[in-house]
């Protein structure tokens, strides 16, 4: 059985900020409307993208606290909660992800950016001990996304110079992966399309109109404002999925040694970005081969 070293899931903000306070925050902010403008597209036409069944099935609301952790989203994973000092609740042992699941997950079929020819998962990185950091975004038309990858493409140096291959997955077909690689820009041979969510079902990421939308989480978007800003003034609504169910995926972020899962996190709603540091420091944790 594989037990993951960190599996991350960040506590959830207290309701009782008060509206006015989260109205002033947001006010007069031109891509923040562009965020939620690139998200609320899905609602246009709900009824006929997803039945009502298929909605009911998926929406998944906020957990009411920070250590109650419904088993079912965690694909009944046995999990052990303790408090970091920044507040994050941290599962230092999981059963969810066991083996089977990362040897599925290496099956899965994802589609290269560059040459929109598909790939396994399992043929990204050597399954023999090579580190890998894979970034799941939402989708390639969530501007919070564009802010993700700007950010994984200016650590990437640090992760060459320790030997760390650098992977970014995101919804959509390889099109619209080239859009956000072409007008970030993000390196194509590092970016993948998985246009079927076929990844983020198997690792049990969240899905739905409340993660999307209501999800305290989603606030601490607005404090990465200035870092938004810049990584969206190329942005285009043309790099959204056609498939407009597909903005209401939410991602995750993965640390790999070989076929050993080191590192997980859930992103709890939209914006809500594994942080980097973090991600960097499972990565020189890690004696790299």
């Amino acid at each position: 059985m594989i037990v993951p070293r960190h599996i991350c899931f960040p506590a959830t903000e207290s309701l009782s900020e008060s509206p006015q306070a989260h109205s002033n925050t947001c006010m007069n902010s031109y891509t923040v409307l562009q965020f939620w403008f690139s998200t609320s597209m899905a609602t246009l036409s709900l009824n006929t993208i997803l039945p009502s069944s298929h909605l009911h099935h998926r929406v998944s609301l906020p957990r009411s606290s920070a250590h109650s952790i419904p088993l079912s989203r965690l694909r009944r994973q046995s999990v052990s909660i303790k408090a970091t000092s920044s507040g994050s609740a941290v599962a230092t042992s999981a059963s969810g992800f066991n083996g089977s699941i990362i040897d599925a997950l290496g099956q899965v079929s994802i589609y290269s950016a560059s040459s929109g020819e598909a790939v396994l998962i399992k043929d990204l990185w050597d399954q023999t001990g090579e580190v890998a950091v894979v970034a799941l975004l939402r989708h390639f038309g969530c501007v919070c996304c564009w802010e993700l990858a700007s950010v994984l493409r200016d650590a990437k140096p640090k992760f060459d110079s320790a030997g760390v291959k650098l992977i970014a997955v995101g919804v959509g077909t390889p099109d619209k992966a080239r859009i956000l690689a072409e007008r970030l820009p993000f390196p194509l041979e590092n970016l993948y399309a998985d246009p079927d969510r076929k990844a983020y079902d198997l690792l049990g990421l969240y899905f739905g109109l409340a993660r999307t939308f209501l999800n305290p989480a989603s606030r601490k978007a607005f404090s990465r404002f200035e870092s938004i800003k810049e990584a969206t003034k190329n942005y285009t609504i043309k790099a959204t999925p056609d498939d407009l169910s597909s903005v209401l995926q939410q991602g995750g972020m993965f640390v790999f040694r070989g076929k050993e899962l080191m590192y997980a996190r859930k992103d709890e709603g939209t914006g809500d970005h594994a942080p980097l540091e973090d991600v960097l420091n499972i990565c020189c944790e890690v004696p790299v081969a």
